[in-house]
């Protein structure tokens, strides 16, 4: 098994994913958003499964410094905006294969491992 995490590492969930996959030996491949935005067709992936409002995080600081809380777009424009700013997003995003998650979801993975 393979997993791809999307994040920062100042970001203590982020570092919380990165840690759980280690402690179970599961090759990690990390994606700095600070060093390398995210794809358009990697965030799409995400907003398919689970959502605009899942995945964008209206409560970060780059959020609120940005002044988006009155914009309400389309799942287009939110992942262009998220490209340049990834850090309105809810991290970690974390995927494997065809599965997906946003944010911290151990529950979710532990099911992963066991299927």
């Amino acid at each position: 098994m393979d997993v791809q995490i999307f994040g920062v590492n100042k970001n203590a969930d982020t570092r919380k994913a990165l840690r759980f996959f280690k402690e179970r030996r599961i090759k990690v491949h990390f994606v700095d958003f600070k060093t390398r935005g995210p794809s358009k067709g990697e965030l799409h992936r995400f907003m398919d499964k689970h959502g605009v409002d899942a995945v964008i995080d209206r409560d970060a600081k780059r959020f609120q410094a940005l002044g988006l809380q009155a914009a309400y777009y389309g799942a287009d424009r939110w992942i262009e905006i998220a490209m340049d700013e990834p850090l309105i997003l809810r991290l970690p995003l974390v995927r494997s294969g065809q599965n997906v998650t946003v944010g911290y979801n151990d529950e979710e993975w532990r099911g992963w491992l066991a299927g």
